[in-house]
Order: C-alpha cells, then sequence, then structure tokens
C-alpha cells in the first residue's frame, strides 16, 4: 500500500474476526512499532500478545478488576467485562515501561509508546488487518498493572483489538486541514 494513502485512509474498525497477522507479519508490526519516536532511546513500549486461549486470562483479570472495583457488582456487568477480550480475535496490551530520567519525562515515555501503537494500527492497514485502539477505565491505573504482573514502572496505556475487517467500509470524513492549523508568516 503507499504510504501516504495509508496515513489517510487509516481508519479503526470495531468489526474485527480471523484470521490475524501470522507470526512473521507481527514481527513487521512489531519492527514498524519500535522505530516510534524515543527520546534518549530509552525504549520504554513494551506490548503484551493475547489470542487463543490467553483470551480467557486476560477475561479473568478483566472480571478481577471490576470486583476490585466494585465489590458489590452485578452480574451483568460482569459479563461486560467478561466479553470484553473476545471483541477481537487478538488483543494487544500496550504497556509503557517507564524509566527514571531527568530529561525524560513520565507522559514523554508513554507518548513514546501512543507512537508506536499508531505505526502497529497503520502496519496492520498496510498488511491488510485492522484494528481498533481502547482505553477507559482498563488503562492507567495501578490495580489493572498489578493484575496483569507487571512492575511498579509499568502502565497499561491502551489495547489494541486486532483482525481482520468484518464491517462495513465506512465512509471517510474528508477534514480541510485548513480548518486545524494556523500558520505564523
Amino acid at each position: 500500500m503507499e504510504a501516504i494513502r495509508n496515513l489517510i485512509e487509516r481508519t479503526s474498525s470495531s468489526h474485527l474476526d480471523l484470521p490475524i497477522p501470522s507470526r512473521e507479519e507481527m514481527n513487521t508490526i512489531y519492527a514498524a512499532a519500535l522505530r516510534a519516536p524515543d527520546h534518549k532511546g530509552l525504549k520504554p513500549s513494551r506490548f503484551i500478545e493475547v489470542s487463543g486461549d490467553g483470551l480467557k486470562k486476560l477475561s479473568d483479570i478483566f472480571i478481577s478488576f471490576a470486583k476490585v472495583k466494585n465489590p458489590d457488582i452485578d452480574q451483568t456487568k460482569i459479563e461486560r467485562y467478561k466479553k470484553m477480550p473476545y471483541r477481537a480475535p487478538l488483543v494487544m496490551v500496550l504497556v509503557s515501561n517507564i524509566v527514571e530520567n531527568k530529561k525524560v519525562p513520565e507522559i514523554e515515555q508513554m507518548m513514546s509508546t501512543a507512537c508506536a501503537a499508531q505505526c502497529i494500527l497503520l502496519a496492520l492497514n498496510a498488511l491488510n488487518y485492522s484494528g481498533i485502539w481502547r482505553t477507559g477505565e482498563l488503562s492507567f491505573n495501578k490495580v489493572i498493572s498489578k493484575l496483569l504482573g507487571l512492575e511498579d514502572n509499568e502502565f497499561v496505556i491502551g489495547y489494541l483489538y486486532i483482525g481482520t475487517d468484518t464491517g462495513p467500509e465506512k465512509n471517510l470524513e474528508r477534514l480541510n486541514p485548513e480548518d486545524f492549523v494556523s500558520i505564523w508568516d
């Protein structure tokens, strides 16, 4: 796929099914992710790839999180958490491994991981797969990090749900760059 067209036409999909990228394709996708901006070369980005039986493990973690957050949670809400990982055949947990550095604040390291996520989405699109980035309460909190077995300096910044787009074709909104740009001459 032409690079500029990939940048302009990439879109998210919540209608994801098999197939997922092969191991070789995933290695290419990770190579793209690791080209994200990374001030001082701290390499803050980590990825947890979840598929197959791993989706049940992630589902159990989400249920545990829900129960910690709200001990009186009702069964309907528990079912919602239980189903979350199954919205796609592959879920990638985006983790920022924060390294103490006087010149690179924590937020900048998280932004590097966010850039890596965008690289992943673009690489998926270039390989004719799709994904959607989800955050919400399952991101940026120590409870979910601990349930996932992360270290104290590691934070989940989101989840990429990955697969083949099976939904209807989207009509992309054509935005006028002039509406978003100020030029100081």
